[in-house]
Order: C-alpha cells, then sequence, then structure tokens
C-alpha cells in the first residue's frame, strides 16, 4: 500500500513538472503584464525627447499630456482638448504600440511599435526603426 502511494505521489509531481512550465510562464507573463499596465495607467506622462532620425522635435510635444487608459485606449492632451489613440505592451517583445489614427503632427509621429531600451517606474526610454534610421523616445510621468 505504501509502494502504491508513493507512486501515485511521484507520478503526481512528475505531472506537475511536466505541466508547470508552460503554466506557470503564463502567470508570470500575466502578473508582468498586469504590473506595466498597472505602471503606465496610473498617472499621466509627458514627452521629455524625441528625436526623428536625428532632428531633435521634442518642443513639439510642448505641453501635451498623455493619459493611458486600462481598455487600451490612450489620450494626448493639450490645453483641454484631447485626442484619441490606442495602445498595446507586448510584454515578450518588450514593446509598446501607439496608434494615433486621426491625429496630424505631432501625435502622428508616435504611431510605430516601440522597443523600449530602458524603464523606470516613472521614465520609459524608447527606439522605433524607421526607414534605415531610427525614431528614440523618452516619457516621463508628471
Amino acid at each position: 500500500m505504501l509502494l502504491m502511494k508513493n507512486r501515485l505521489l511521484l507520478c503526481t509531481v512528475f505531472s506537475y513538472l511536466l505541466i508547470c512550465p508552460s503554466a506557470c510562464k503564463k502567470y508570470i507573463n500575466s502578473q508582468e503584464e498586469n504590473i506595466i499596465v498597472n505602471l503606465v495607467t496610473n498617472g499621466t506622462w509627458r514627452v521629455t525627447k524625441y528625436l526623428d532620425n536625428q532632428t531633435d522635435i521634442t518642443d513639439s510635444f510642448a505641453g501635451y499630456v498623455f493619459q493611458f487608459n486600462q481598455n487600451g485606449t490612450v489620450q494626448g492632451i493639450l490645453g483641454g482638448q484631447s485626442t484619441a489613440g490606442t495602445w498595446v505592451a507586448n510584454v515578450d517583445a518588450r514593446t509598446i504600440q501607439a496608434d494615433f489614427l486621426s491625429a496630424g503632427d505631432p501625435l502622428k509621429e508616435l504611431n510605430h511599435t516601440w522597443k523600449i531600451t530602458d524603464s523606470y517606474s516613472d521614465s520609459v526610454s524608447a527606439q522605433t526603426a524607421v526607414d534605415s534610421t531610427y525614431n528614440l523616445l523618452e516619457l516621463h510621468k508628471n
């Protein structure tokens, strides 16, 4: 009887070890995504640096604040006027995609998939390939 219980326990543990890696990875990714979404959606952000190729267009974003929402929408707000967009984070790829589809300059400059190169709880640095160059973006939390 004891031998049978040990075999059953061994089979249960072995089965768990086979199943757990994918289940655990999904759980961890889900938790990481929740942390990122909460971090991004808590508070507003401002552009503190934008290099288009090597041209600094940061001043174009002066006065804008960005409110990211948990439902995947983002508002670009300037002087009480709001422009709607969308955003999607990909934890595995370390990217964030932004789209202000109906917006003109400067908001349309954000319409890319941005590779996160550095991040903290109050700032993010990212880059995106455009043609044969890169655009660089830095955001800071207000």
